[in-house]
């Protein structure tokens, strides 16, 4: 049975960049609740940045899809229908601009990951070097999702219209300050009046986002048609588990019902934040990385091999310390949660997904934590493992000398300084060296450690480095 709209397509109120299987699967089933519970015309206009994948594969559904919950025990399916339009943008970014700039556009909401927002990840500030933002200060049609902020928010001041609030949904440190940072730059490079209006009425909340999701695959595709009976040309795929923090600043407080569905609206978000970024996201991207090194495909049969799994708890008593938590969370239980969540063989989330982009995951996932544990003379062997994990991985081939197909913005950069040295303590190093991603003072003070590290990993392999780090 071909999948189909049971309901009239909402009027949309919201627009939002980067339509990827993460806000699928997580932002629009929250937003579709949000609307069944407290109603108002809050629709969703997906937009592609890139290609035009989503967009066909959901057009001869008019816009709807399924949402398939991963449980340990079985499988569960909802339909999600909050998508009113998808556009791609290098297609027609005219019509982009003019979605965000529509007066029934009260958020414009973002998903296009850490190297989306063409940001220096060490010290996140714009880089104007970037070749999009480049191109957006030359151009009237940007390409870049600070571009089309900018653009749309122009036409809005000229036309005498309030600012849209600005939701950033990725995993950034203070990503809204962050986004607002990005935005703001971009805008005073291109009209100094129009970034002193953003400033002064514009709005961008921080917020925390989480919810495991694994790419969807052809025989994910295949298996819902069979089982469900359902053909639908792009479900999306996800963990029962899920969490939206939102500090509730939006402008003239328009909102959908979010607290209805489930949100946490807070005055401050940075506890959520920092707990998820350093304990979720820190080691997802050490398991990624020593995970694929050591031969496993994904993070459950990661989690299954009791070496991973010693490691990561070693990992979690080195960053608790480092968190402060929520008010009312038990850091030790939220850790035995996650390693829970990590071993659900219903999620099949690849090691080589995580992987990628790493050069912009780093700073917030591993580094901010290593800076504080040095600062405290606390111990990061386990850290400093993860950091020399990445530069084994970025280096572009494994322990048994295959070719890793390494998907990062600096691959070129990564490529060049891992191989411009022989010696792994001396690879090391010249990783360190790039200031793009480790600033000077904390490369001067992982140089040992992490060098060391390296060491290990190039010499022992991953299995025997794992098996010598200190209980």
């Amino acid at each position: 049975m071909r999948l189909t709209r049971r309901h009239a397509a909402p009027k949309p109120g919201i627009v939002h960049l980067g339509l990827g299987a993460f806000f699928r699967a997580f932002g629009a089933p929250f937003i579709e609740d949000a609307v069944r519970a407290g109603g108002g015309d809050w629709g969703v206009i997906g937009v592609s940045l890139r290609s035009p994948g989503t967009r066909d594969a959901l057009a001869g559904q008019d816009w709807a899809y399924t949402a398939v919950t991963l449980g340990p025990e079985g499988e569960e399916t909802c339909q999600i229908e909050v998508l009113s339009d998808v556009l791609v943008a290098p297609e027609d970014p005219e019509a982009v601009i003019a979605a965000m700039a529509h007066p029934d556009t009260r958020i414009v909401s973002l998903t296009v990951t850490e190297k989306g927002y063409c940001h220096v990840p060490a010290s996140g500030g714009l880089n104007p070097a970037h070749p999009d933002i480049v191109h957006d200060l030359g151009k009237a049609h940007p390409v870049s999702a600070p571009g089309y902020l900018v653009r749309a928010l122009a036409r809005r001041r000229a036309a005498g219209l309030s600012p849209f609030t600005v939701l950033s949904c990725d995993n950034l440190p203070e990503n809204g300050a962050l986004t607002r940072r990005v935005v703001c730059e971009l805008a005073r490079q291109i009209d100094p009046g129009l970034a002193d209006w953003i400033e002064a009425e514009g709005r961008f909340p921080a917020t925390m986002v989480d919810r495991i999701t694994p790419a969807t695959t052809p025989a994910d595709i295949e298996r819902l048609a069979t089982k469900h009976g359902i053909h639908d040309a792009a479900p999306v795929f996800h963990e029962p588990f899920r969490q939206w923090v939102i500090e509730d600043r939006f402008v003239g407080d328009l909102r959908p019902d979010f607290a209805a569905a489930g949100v946490t609206l807070t005055g401050d978000v940075q506890p959520f934040e920092d707990m998820k970024l350093r304990m979720l996201n820190g080691a997802h991207s050490a398991l990624a990385y020593l995970g694929y090194l050591g031969g496993h495909e994904t993070i459950s049969d990661t989690m299954a091999d009791p070496v991973y799994r010693r490691y990561v708890n070693k990992l979690w008593s080195e960053v608790i310390p480092s968190v402060s938590p929520p008010d009312g969370v038990d850091l030790q239980v939220y850790a035995a949660a996650l390693q829970d969540r990590f071993a659900n063989p219903g999620i099949q989330h690849r090691t080589w997904q995580i992987a990628m982009d790493g050069s912009q995951k780093l700073p917030q996932r591993l580094l901010h934590t290593l800076t504080e544990a040095l600062a405290t003379g606390r111990p990061t062997d386990a850290l400093c493992l993860a950091v020399a994990g990445w530069m084994r991985y970025v280096s572009g081939t494994d322990e048994a000398g295959a070719q890793i197909d390494v998907r990062d913005p600096l691959v070129d950069v990564l490529a060049q300084a891992a191989a411009s040295k022989e010696a792994p303590r001396d690879k090391a190093i010249a990783l360190l060296g790039l200031r793009d991603v480790f600033p000077a003072e904390l490369a001067e003070q992982l140089a040992k450690p992490v060098g060391d590290a390296a060491e290990q990993l190039w010499t022992k392999g991953v299995r025997r480095s794992l098996e010598a780090l200190r209980s």
